[in-house]
């Protein structure tokens, strides 16, 4: 039963990081990264369909990302649904192809960014924290109805605090590395 509890929270904890590896992929650095457009959705026949699904994206010369439109009739959905994005680039079409040259990050644009990310870091943070409180709130449930004894929800929410102050420096570790990134010239 302790075991479940823990095995959940820490399933639940990894989700949250997850969700922010998904977020800091988002925020671009100046450099092309084809996961930079993964989640930019394009109306293709009437269904939102991943970019994914309708171009495959490659990187060129390091700050130019290429995308090989598959079918012709989604190359003007594909290039509004960039333009449309909150990433704030502007797509070049040439046939059924699509480059997207990203420009360099001025300093005041980096500092946002560092700021974007340390918010996202710390929205996970508040996250674990909020498992964490779930979990001891359940193991306190369990010693009141007698199911465990004190010394077991002490164990227990020792092994809960260890846990999330495992997932809490992952969180800074990725907050601190994508800061780094964004800082590089």
């Amino acid at each position: 039963m302790i075991n479940d509890i823990h095995q959940d929270a820490e399933q639940r904890m990894e989700k949250s990081l997850e969700a922010l590896k998904g977020a800091l992929t988002k925020i671009r650095t100046g450099r092309a990264h084809p996961s930079l457009l993964e989640h930019i959705m394009v109306p293709y026949y009437g269904v939102d369909t991943p970019i994914t699904q309708v171009a495959s994206i490659s990187v060129q010369e390091g700050r130019t990302l290429v995308l090989q439109i598959f079918d012709k009739g989604a190359i003007e959905a594909t290039e509004k649904a960039i333009l449309t994005s909150d990433l704030g680039l502007t797509p070049n079409v040439a046939g059924q192809v699509i480059r997207i040259t990203l420009p360099p990050l001025n300093e005041e644009r980096r500092r946002e960014l560092t700021k974007i990310v340390g918010g996202e870091g710390e929205n996970t943070k508040v996250a674990i924290r909020n498992i964490r409180r779930d979990a001891n709130s359940t193991l306190k449930d369990l010693e009141k109805e007698k199911e465990i004894s004190e010394d077991e929800l002490r164990a227990a929410e020792s092994n809960i605090q260890t846990l999330t102050d495992e997932k809490i420096k992952s969180v800074d570790t990725m907050v601190a590395d994508k800061e780094q990134e964004l800082m590089e010239i």
